[in-house]
């Protein structure tokens, strides 16, 4: 199959306002990366809304999925379109994922839109279950392998504030340590500027979202 790039180079920090919330794809190592997503509860029209602006940002991006996490939401959802193209592929939405039966092992290549430009190989297993509901309530139940698969895992690991850099050998993450170090000294100049609000406001807001959908 050759690599495989998850989530690809491109990206601008397209930002989309979604009511009174701006959506944007945060960037490492911005905490909510690292916040365990709690389960959704309900669904309602502004949620429906999140999800289509989420796969306008992946789309910008040149993405093939995107967790909440990676929009700052601490809900337990990502979407998928194997083609990064809505003219193209199909899109999925995963709602409360839980991921089972792996069967196999398989190393590939692996990116992230929020570590834009950074890629490194990842070890999973070549065959998952995926249970999980769609935005109409609807169960899914599947077996994937192959990218679908390699793409499932990762978008649950970040719902559960797990990257794939984490994933990586140690002597690999040797090779990116420069590349995290310019992703971390960028965003402390961010919240220095205060583009990024401090971890307390932060909280603050993923907990409203928790009381709200969770």
């Amino acid at each position: 199959m050759g690599h495989v790039s998850l989530e690809r180079l491109t990206y601008n920090r397209e930002i989309i306002h979604v009511g009174e919330y701006v959506l944007e794809i945060i960037t490492y190592p911005h905490p909510t990366l690292r916040h365990k997503s709690k389960p959704i509860k309900r669904v309602d029209t502004a949620l429906r809304e999140v999800v289509r602006e989420m796969f306008e940002l992946m789309y910008e991006a040149k993405g093939v999925g995107l967790a909440a996490n990676q929009v700052d939401l601490p809900i337990r959802l990502f979407v998928v379109n194997l083609e990064a193209d809505p003219a193209k592929g199909e899109e999925l939405v995963f709602i409360n994922p839980v991921i089972r039966m792996p069967k196999g092992t398989e190393e590939n290549e692996e990116g992230c839109l929020s570590l834009p430009g950074l890629y490194g190989n990842v070890v999973r297993p070549k065959k998952v279950r995926i249970n999980a509901y769609n935005l109409q309530g609807e169960e899914i139940n599947a077996d994937v392998e192959g990218l679908f698969s390699r793409v499932v895992q990762h978008e649950t690991d970040h719902l559960d504030g797990v990257l794939f850099i984490d994933r990586m050998t140690e002597s690999a993450k040797v090779d990116i340590d420069g590349e995290l170090d310019m992703f971390e000294t960028e965003f402390k100049s961010r919240r220095e500027t205060g583009g990024v609000p401090n971890d307390a406001v932060i909280a603050a807001r993923l907990s409203e979202w928790e009381a709200k959908y969770c």
